[in-house]
């Protein structure tokens, strides 16, 4: 009878379900709304995500911890898996209703432990966490107890909030206020690591975590010494490759799986997927021979609730393009624009944290022209280059930092390569003169004042009238560039842009 049937009616696997944008005759009129699009719906909402586009397509996006994901990606994170609630792990659900979403997060997993070249009988994942915060936080969680001792590079050098980070009068994250933090530091000459400080620095605060890993620190990690240290005192080594991870998986930078037990990443950054954390973690660990159970119940129920499937369908997409073999050649595309950018800048005799990079992204320190990095950052805002101040190493306030840091990624996903960066680099070069001109012509050492003589033509004054040219050409020469994701060919910009033509 069920062979009769599909004979009758065959399943027509190889076609995707279309979404009905009609409602029937007897849809009910509180129903109605489910079937209409965004724009005519939410007009506002819809104006919005239009200008974003705009935005996007008309700068420079030089954020480090951003990416231009994929159209398939952006079609997963969009999809109806959104509906379902999936409390739990897969064959293990607190809801009905999940075999599909059972097999899309074993898909997700297997994908994951693929593109980083894991043996599934060593390593487990975990691709359940909503962020990169959220899946480190999950991560320590699991690892140590309230008030255990855990080492994290400073973030004035270069790391991160989630480890550790405190202030003279505040503890400032989860990570500082539940744990005992120790923050280590880089060489005040090299502005490089200084394992052999930090191994001394260990043995005096004895650890029972150490993380590695950074959002501004442009160099690769010894992770070997690490392990070494961590061994010492008996203590767990946690990477937190959230920036880098694209760059491993591709083989590019040092491999943390070798030597630590557990690691993090962000799947948005140079992984280039959606927004969303993974947690790595070794199944033959020494130390918890129990450590899939202790993170799979940190993540839930201890730290969120219910996964957001369609995430995680946007990670297994992402996952699957990270494992083919023009991945490597993205990789490599990024850390070559990312080296250029360096020696562009320094050749225009800027000041670079360590002189140089070994990944994604760049650390300007400002601070020898006296301009501060959120003076800058305001300014290429104006312009249509995205970058975001950052504290260099020596800066006491993270609100008024010395520097700026600049990563490739996003650039080289619109198809730029080492030529193009120069003309950036260029760009560059003019909004840090801008800077210092309008600075002067403010008179004030205000961000409030800066930004006014940036953005209001005053008689007499030139800055603002070499902001608007600056603009023009930022957006001329971004806009010969494609957009994952959207058709520009026919783009237009939308209501509410107040910029010139």
């Amino acid at each position: 009878m069920l062979r009769s049937l599909l004979s009758r009616h065959p399943l027509r696997s190889a076609a995707p379900f279309t979404r009905r944008t009609m409602a029937t005759a007897t849809t009910p009129d509180f129903n109605k709304v489910l079937y209409q699009p965004l724009a005519q719906i939410d007009p506002e909402v819809q104006n919005i995500i239009d200008k974003e586009t705009w935005r996007q397509f008309t700068g420079l996006e030089l954020i480090a911890s951003e990416n231009l994901t994929s159209l398939a990606t952006m079609q997963a994170n969009g999809s109806i898996l959104t509906n379902k609630y999936s409390e739990g792990l897969p064959n293990a659900r607190y809801y009905g209703g999940n075999e599909w979403i059972d097999e899309l997060e074993i898909l997700c997993r297997k994908r994951a432990l693929q593109a980083f070249n894991l043996d599934p009988a060593k390593w487990g994942v975990n691709v359940q966490p909503y962020s990169g915060s959220t899946a480190n936080f999950a991560a320590l969680t699991a690892l140590i107890q309230p008030q255990d001792r855990l080492m994290g590079l400073g973030l004035p050098d270069g790391g991160h909030l989630t480890h550790g980070y405190y202030t003279a009068k505040k503890k400032m994250t989860a990570s500082s206020i539940y744990f005992q933090s120790f923050p280590y530091g880089i060489h005040g000459e090299s502005n490089l690591i200084e394992y052999d400080s930090l191994a001394s620095q260990a043995r005096l605060f004895k650890p029972k975590l150490i993380i590695c890993g950074a959002s501004a620190y442009p160099r690769d990690w010894d992770y070997g010494k690490l392990r070494a240290t961590a061994d010492e005192h008996g203590a767990f080594l946690m990477a937190d490759i959230a920036h880098t991870s694209g760059l491993v998986a591709a083989g590019e930078l040092n491999d943390p799986f070798e030597f630590c037990d557990v690691v993090t990443t962000t799947t948005h950054k140079t992984l280039r997927g959606p927004r969303a954390g993974l947690i790595f973690f070794r199944k033959d660990s020494k130390q918890a021979p129990d450590l899939e159970k202790r993170v799979n119940d940190a993540v839930f129920p201890a730290c969120q609730g219910g996964p957001h499937n369609n995430t995680i369908a946007g990670i297994a997409t992402s996952l699957l393009q990270a494992c083919q073999p023009t991945w490597k050649a993205y990789a490599k595309q990024v850390i070559a624009n990312a080296r250029t950018l360096a020696e562009e800048l320094v050749a225009h005799g800027y000041k670079l944290q360590t002189n140089g990079t070994d990944n994604h992204l760049v650390l300007w320190d400002l601070r020898p022209l006296k301009l501060t990095g959120s003076k800058l950052e305001k300014l290429c805002d104006f312009l249509g280059i995205t970058i975001n101040k950052n504290a260099v190493s020596g800066d006491a306030s993270a609100q008024t930092p010395g520097g700026i840091r600049l990563g490739t990624s996003a650039l080289t996903s619109r198809d730029m390569v080492e030529s193009d960066i120069k003309v950036v680099a260029e760009f560059l070069h003019r909004a840090v003169q801008l800077a210092l001109l309008i600075q002067k012509e403010s008179g004030s050492k205000l961000l409030k004042d800066f930004v006014t003589a940036a953005s209001v033509e005053q008689e007499g004054k030139e800055g603002a009238k070499l902001v608007k040219q600056l603009r023009r050409d930022v957006k001329e020469f971004a806009t010969k560039w494609p957009l994952p994701g959207v058709d520009v060919k026919d783009l237009k910009k939308p209501a509410g842009i107040e910029e010139e033509d």
